[in-house]
Formats: structure tokens, sequence, C-alpha cells
């Protein structure tokens, strides 16, 4: 058993599926069959009950998920550790973001810190920012720019990189269905509005709350994953949105959007740095978690 084993088995227990697990660890079908198929042999076990159009994790397979990634962990830490001591850090870092994020936050993050360690190489994903957590808790990425959340889990350190309003968003040009006095809402106002919300995360959370809290049924159009999506869609002229202030003072479309003067304000968005505290421990994760202080000091 050796570590290419261990990562190619991580990345189909991940994806479920022999052509795009081979194609994410750059070999052939055959070659990532046969080092599962070594793996199994060694430890005597079926780690995947698959046929010609299914693979599923075996109990036995569920369990080693586990170890594996702890193993890779360990050893990402010794080896990190002997290169700290050499001053020579290289490596990957897994970042997973929006994409305002990627543009609002990540070029002043990274650009002194990939000068201080050009070996570290950096790895980015983009997504809905609902799934951030999620992702960094499960080991699919090694860090997230995220919103904090009202109660961040017990195992997830958080440094904040800004704050962001959220707001009620309409398409410039006006539509029979907007509130005519979004500062005093009324259940007989937004009865009929049709709003674009978030599927899941902070913002909606908050929508939820807000129309609540007011004894309002909201009318909802559509709930589509990502923040990006709702401007879109507010932009065209399909309902009113809520999305933090910095995505619509980014987007391209801002110039077809005005933000409504809602009253009571929804709160205040405090999006930074996430990670897993146990994977501080690293030396290039811990190098990067410094590079954010170093700016908020």
């Amino acid at each position: 058993m050796d570590l290419r084993s261990l990562n190619h088995f991580l990345r189909l227990a991940e994806l479920l599926h022999f052509g795009r697990a081979s194609n994410a660890c750059h070999i052939s079908p055959s070659t990532l069959s046969r080092s599962i198929r070594q793996l199994e042999e060694s430890l005597g076990a079926a780690l995947f009950e698959r046929d010609n159009r299914h693979v599923v994790l075996t109990p036995q397979g569920r369990r080693f998920v586990d170890y594996a990634r702890e193993t890779l962990e360990q050893w990402e830490l010794i080896r990190n550790a002997l290169m700290e001591e050499s001053d020579a850090l290289s490596g990957e870092i897994s970042i997973y973001c929006s994409v305002t994020a990627s543009y609002s936050f990540l070029y002043e993050l990274l650009s002194d810190f990939r000068r201080r360690h050009p070996r570290i190489e950096l790895k980015l994903h983009t997504g809905d920012p609902a799934d951030s957590m999620a992702r960094v808790l499960a080991g699919d990425e090694d860090i997230a720019i995220t919103p904090r959340p009202r109660r961040p889990p017990e195992n997830l350190a958080f440094k904040s990189l800004t704050t962001s309003p959220l707001v009620f968003i309409a398409p410039r040009d006006g539509a029979d269905w907007q509130p005519r006095h979004p500062e005093e809402p009324t259940a007989e106002q937004w009865s009929s509005v049709p709003m674009i919300l978030s599927e899941t995360g902070l913002s909606r959370e908050y929508s939820d709350t807000w129309f609540r809290a007011l004894g309002i049924t909201p009318h909802i159009y559509a709930q589509v994953a990502g923040n990006e999506a709702i401007v879109s869609m507010v932009g065209l002229g399909f309902g009113i949105g809520i999305v933090p202030r910095i995505v619509l003072d980014n987007s391209p479309l801002a110039n077809r959007i005005r933000v409504l003067p809602v009253k009571p304000e929804l709160p205040y968005y405090d999006v930074g740095l996430c990670v897993a505290k146990r994977r501080l421990k690293n030396p290039l994760i811990r190098a990067l978690w410094a590079e954010v202080h170093n700016r908020s000091a």
C-alpha cells in the first residue's frame, strides 16, 4: 500500500464514478481499477460494491475513508514540518469560495503569500458559500472563504476579512409588484412580491427570520444556489432578491439593480476564512492563516 493508492481511493469514494475519478487522478480507468483492487487485496476486504453502472462504498469502505484521510494528513504534517525547518515550504492548499469572493479577496490575500512561498500550489474551487463549511469539515477543502454562521461549529476556526450588509435588491426599471413603501413593510405589500432567495445558507436563514418576524408568508418565485445567480435573475426582472452588498457591488449587472430601503434592515455578513482547527497543525495552512493575521493586525 502506498500514498497514491490512498489518494485514488479517496477520489473514488468522493465521486463514486471510475471515469470521473480517474480523470481527477490523471490516470486511466484501468489503472484506477487496478490500484483499488490492489488496495482491497492488501486489506483483505472489499471497499466498493460496483457493477457496470454504479459504485457504492461498502461499510468497510466507509470506515477506511477516515483512516485514509488521517494517514494522508499525518504524512503531510511530517513532510511539511521537515520542510518548514529548512524554510522551504511546498505542497498544495485547496481554497473554496464563491465567485465574488475569488475576485474580492484572493488577490490581496494571496499576492504577498505567493511571493514568500512560491513552491506552495493554490487550488481554487468556486461554488455556493452555503456549502463551504461542510466541505472544510469533510476534508474536501483545506480552507474556505465564508460568512460566519450564527453558531460556528466547535471544530472550525474562523478569521474575519470584512463585513457586508444583506440588502433587498429589485430591478432598476421597476414593476407593478414591487412594494411601494419598503421602509414600512406589511403582509399586504409583500404577499404577492416574487422573491428570489438562496436555497440554503446564512442569507436564507436571515430572510426567513425577517419574514417570520413580520408575519409575512413570502411568495417564493425561485430558490437558487449562489448569490451571483440571484443578481442575474433580479436584473432580468423576475423578482426581488436578498444578497450581500459586496456581491452587488462587484456584479457586472449592478447598473440594472437598485437597493430597496427596507426596514428593519437585515443583519450584516461577517465574511472570513475558515479552517478545521486540527488542520492548523499543517505548516502550509498555518502560514496562510498567519498571512490573514498580519493583514488584520
